[in-house]
């Protein structure tokens, strides 16, 4: 069955560079976070909380962070695989943010956590709602 797909509105670009941006700036976040030499000259709350981390938040947020870029690559290339990884990412950064909130008090931080969370959800209802209008194969 021959699907028709629409051009995308020039918006979608948009919000998917943004979002490209955003991801990546996540994974350059894990990466920087495994150099101890780069999170000595971080704040205390986020050092303890990055030494304090156990595996399974690390891998969760390994998951959160390349499976956002990856997403993102996805729904740029126009492909609606994209929500499901989408999905994956979410519940990445849901994990990871199970630790963050259980051993951390600081502002900052919490701030920082809600707002990855929001955008993670941002991002998989944008997907189905561009899957839902045509715009992605």
């Amino acid at each position: 069955m021959n699907e028709i797909h629409i051009k995308p509105h020039w918006s979608f670009w948009g919000i998917c560079i943004v979002a490209l941006i955003w991801n990546v700036m996540g994974s350059t976040n894990f990466v920087m976070q495994t150099n101890p030499e780069l999170v000595a000259n971080y704040p205390e709350a986020a050092q303890s909380l990055i030494a304090s981390r156990p595996l399974w938040a690390t891998i969760a947020f390994a998951i959160a962070v390349f499976g956002g870029v990856l997403a993102e690559i996805l729904l740029l290339l126009k492909k609606a695989v994209a929500y499901y990884l989408f999905i994956v990412s979410f519940l990445g950064v849901l994990i990871t943010n199970i630790h963050t909130f259980q051993v951390s008090s600081a502002v900052d931080i919490w701030v920082g956590s809600f707002m990855s969370l929001l955008i993670a959800a941002f991002l998989i209802w944008y997907s189905k709602l561009v899957k839902r209008k045509r715009w992605v194969n």
